[in-house]
């Protein structure tokens, strides 16, 4: 097959999310070979720094209602970082993830495939009207600063007077 290199990128990317979902399945969960006897829970005092700091996204300067947290996971842990800013900041932050794709809008009429914002007693992204997104498999866009990285989402949901809710996933 002769292919290009951005379609076996968006294989591996759809491969990756898919072990990721399928690693969270309740068949695994019951299966102490696969887990160790674990279970997937919030951990415990990790939240914005260790997000922040995993994803190599520094919170902007005056963002408000700044919220993370890490769900530690059997086989990987989701780290979740959220704030709002200004839309040209929250424009650069999804750009500096090297998306080959640029921001696009989602459909929000289908149901989330995961639900963790709201555990910061946001709603999830995926259902909003109006938001965008981006994602992205950082060693396969050859960023080197987020090379531990395997995936990282970013949804940006407009507020009033400029504004945008940045929501950042990544595992």
């Amino acid at each position: 097959m002769n292919r290009q290199p951005t379609a076996w990128k968006r294989l591996f990317a759809a491969v990756v999310l898919g072990l990721l979902l399928t690693s969270c399945s309740t068949a695994d969960m019951d299966d102490p070979d696969v887990t160790d006897g674990r279970t997937s829970q919030w951990g415990e005092g990790m939240g914005v720094p260790e997000a922040s700091a995993f994803m190599k996204v520094k919170v902007p300067e005056g963002a408000t209602a700044v919220k993370g947290a890490v769900q530690v996971n059997p086989r990987e842990d989701i780290y979740l970082l959220s704030f709002v800013t200004d839309e040209k900041t929250a424009v650069r932050i999804a750009e500096d993830l090297h998306s080959e794709e640029p921001l696009r809008t989602r459909n929000h009429d289908l149901p989330p495939t995961t639900e963790l914002f709201g555990y910061l007693g946001l709603v999830e992204p995926q259902t909003q009207e109006g938001v965008r997104w981006a994602g992205v498999c950082p060693p396969c866009t050859g960023d080197k600063r987020r090379n531990k990285v395997a995936w990282i989402e970013i949804y940006l949901q407009p507020q009033t007077q400029g504004n945008a809710r940045v929501y950042l996933q990544a595992f």
